[in-house]
C-alpha cells in the first residue's frame, strides 16, 4: 500500500513517531532504492525510537495482508492487462505498473472521499524531531542518514501527496516511480492513454474500494 493507505489505519493515532514509522519504509525506498534496513526486532531505550519501530512493523503487517488479498491480486492483474497495450513500446514491466497503479488509485480515493486528511498526515510528520529520526536510522544501521533527510525535507516541503487529489496526477506519480528504474519510461502518448484508463478504473472502483480497508482492519483487530 502507498502512504495514505498506510496512514488510514492509524489516522486517529496521536503518536507522530508511530505514524512516521508506518510510512518510513516507503520514504526510505524513495530516498535510496538500494537501502535495506531490518529494525523489526530491535528495541531502543528511547520510547520515541521504539514508536517508530512499532510503526514500521505495522507497515510490514498491513503490506502483507494487502499483497496477499484477493482484492490486490485481482485489481493489479486486471490493471496489468489493461495497461499493457496502452504502454506498447515502453520498457516498463506491465505487472509492475499494475501493482503500483492500484495502490495510487486507492490513495486518490481515500483523499477524494474524505476518508483521510493529507494535511493531518503532514502535520504528524512535522511533529517529529529530526534528532529522534536520526537516532532511529543510525540504530537501524543506516550509514548516511543525510541522504534520507535531503529527500525527507523536500517531501514535507512540497506536500506532494496533495496532488493525488487529481487522478491525472496519478499518472505523473507513476512516471516518477518508474523513472527510478527506467530512464525514459513513457512518451506523451503512453501518458495520455494511461490517464484515461486510470480515470475510468477509478470511477468503477469508487463504490466498493473500502472493502479492502475493512478486510485488513478486521485482520488487524484479530491479531
Amino acid at each position: 500500500m502507498n502512504f495514505l493507505s498506510h496512514y488510514y489505519f492509524d489516522r486517529d493515532t496521536t503518536d507522530c513517531y508511530f505514524i512516521l514509522g508506518t510510512v518510513l519504509p516507503d520514504l526510505l525506498k524513495n530516498a535510496d532504492k538500494s537501502l535495506v534496513l531490518h529494525p523489526e526486532k530491535l528495541v531502543h531505550a528511547n520510547p520515541h525510537v521504539n514508536s517508530i519501530i512499532n510503526g514500521w512493523n505495522k507497515h510490514l503487517l498491513v503490506d502483507r495482508y494487502f499483497h496477499t488479498s484477493e482484492f490486490f491480486l485481482t485489481h493489479s492483474h486486471t490493471l496489468k492487462n489493461m495497461l499493457t497495450p496502452a504502454i506498447e513500446g515502453s520498457p516498463v514491466k506491465p505487472f509492475f505498473l499494475g501493482h503500483i497503479s492500484i495502490e495510487l488509485i486507492l490513495d486518490n480515493l481515500l483523499l477524494t472521499t474524505g476518508e483521510v486528511s493529507v494535511d493531518d498526515f503532514y502535520d504528524h510528520l512535522e511533529g517529529c524531531d529530526d534528532s529522534v529520526i536520526n537516532e532511529f536510522l543510525v540504530f537501524a544501521g543506516m550509514q548516511h542518514p543525510d541522504v534520507f533527510f535531503k529527500f525527507y525535507k523536500e517531501f514535507k516541503r512540497s506536500r506532494y501527496l496533495t496532488t493525488y487529489e487529481n487522478i491525472v496526477q496519478v499518472t505523473y506519480a507513476l512516471k516518477r516511480i518508474c523513472m527510478r528504474v527506467w530512464r525514459d519510461p513513457f512518451n506523451p502518448q503512453h501518458e495520455a492513454a494511461m490517464s484515461q484508463l486510470l480515470v475510468n478504473y477509478r470511477h468503477n472502483l469508487l463504490g466498493d474500494f473500502m472493502t479492502i480497508y475493512d478486510e485488513i482492519g478486521n485482520k488487524l483487530l484479530a491479531d
